[in-house]
């Protein structure tokens, strides 16, 4: 094939796993939640299979589905967007990267506030949206970070505007990163800049940040690039592979952004891999637990599939998936959800049909790499022969 594009519906599960009691998740569905609205409307990714797979029966089924679809287990000890991406790009992670239930411990605090010359406030897992509420106002009186964490392995930084310089809050986190390795080595350290004052109320900006771990293994897009071939970023992509591995990357500010630069390097002439992450519906609709909103996203993204899947040549493959579940409609906590994730791929050149329920999201990448023509030592199991029409491989 000449062009893959690989495309994350950030959080969009389909379904518990068998084992996420043992990550606090009970009767889970990010999907089924969103189909419980009524404002879900998706009737491309339905017509190309998503109703058909193992276990969802909240969507109607097609009798000619259009394109290849199956269920993906997670196979990493994890439900976060690090190890999440790392296996769709083919590295599996056996151990959880840490995490922090209780906050950071002093030594980190100290040698955070060292560096940056700033004292930190809160140090405790929190709803970004609820830290800036509860100490939005002291951070503006006193300049301290608004330091929090989650279930997730993750380190996250707010600050105003219009108190900390942007630059200042990046340079902030990528000094946290450095001091964020070894036993400490959480996945991402997360810029989260804000606006709004006490009275009125704060809000997120989309100036955030994601500082994560080199992956430890060779990926997908490492594999792409060393080929000689074209590997794009968009989104989040650049931040969550530590800027290895791609040849160009573009950032969005929403998930219509998104879309707009996936469409844009549709018109482009080039051979390799395009890499997205669309992240409102976790971070937007998801985390805030707005099934509606989320629903309404995926009505937004599926008409835009409508108008995507025309512009691909015949050597072209679109492959949909996601990296974790956040159930919008579960209120035990606001994190992700340890979910099965979807994958839908559409083409001219592929066989549609049911690829079952596969046991890591790592298949993705193999699957790639065979149809690109790329060498990569990965645990998944491609499943190229079984969606390309006869002769096509």
């Amino acid at each position: 094939m000449k062009r893959i594009f690989l495309i994350v519906l950030d959080s969009f599960g389909i379904g518990q796993l068998p084992d996420a009691g043992a990550f606090g998740d009970e009767n889970v569905n990010t999907l089924g939640s969103c189909a419980a609205t009524g404002a879900l409307h998706i009737p491309n990714m339905i017509a190309a299979g998503l109703g058909n797979m193992d276990g969802v029966t909240c969507l109607p089924k097609t009798d000619a589905p259009a394109g290849a679809y199956a269920r993906l287990a997670e196979a990493s000890r994890g439900k976060d967007t690090t190890s999440g991406h790392w296996e769709i790009a083919g590295l599996i992670s056996p151990t959880p990267l840490p995490t922090y239930p209780k906050g950071f411990p002093r030594e980190v605090l100290e040698a955070f506030e060292a560096a940056t010359g700033r004292g930190c406030l809160c140090n405790l897992p929190y709803s970004g949206t609820d830290a800036i509420r509860d100490y939005g106002r002291e951070h503006m009186e006193t300049g301290k970070w608004i330091l929090y964490t989650s279930a997730d392995s993750v380190f996250q930084v707010a600050a105003h505007e219009e108190i900390v310089p942007l630059e200042e809050l990046y340079e902030a986190c990528r000094k946290a990163r450095g001091i964020l390795q070894g036993r400490h080595a959480v996945g991402r350290v997360i810029a989260r800049p804000f606006v709004g004052n006490p009275e009125e109320g704060f809000r997120r900006t989309p100036n955030r940040h994601d500082f994560s771990l080199e992956p430890p293994g060779i990926t997908l897009p490492d594999a792409v690039k060393a080929a000689g071939l074209a590997s794009i970023g968009v989104g989040k992509i650049h931040d969550i592979f530590a800027g290895r591995g791609l040849t160009e990357y573009v950032y969005n500010k929403s998930n219509a952004h998104g879309m707009e630069h996936t469409m844009d390097y549709a018109a482009r002439d080039f051979r390799g891999l395009c890499f997205v992450n669309l992240v409102d519906f976790d971070m937007v609709y998801g985390h805030r637990r707005d099934a509606a909103g989320y629903a309404r996203a995926l009505s937004e993204f599926d008409a835009w599939l409508g108008t995507f899947l025309p512009r691909l040549g015949a050597e072209d493959l679109v492959m949909i998936t996601a990296d974790h579940g956040c159930d919008p409609g579960y209120t035990a906590t606001t994190d992700h959800t340890r979910e099965y994730v979807p994958l839908l791929v559409l083409g001219k050149a592929v066989q549609p049909g049911s690829l079952g329920t596969r046991a890591s999201f790592a298949d993705i990448a193999a699957t790639a790499a065979r149809l690109l023509g790329v060498s990569l030592d990965t645990p998944g199991k491609s499943f190229a022969e079984q969606i390309l029409k006869e002769g096509l491989l």
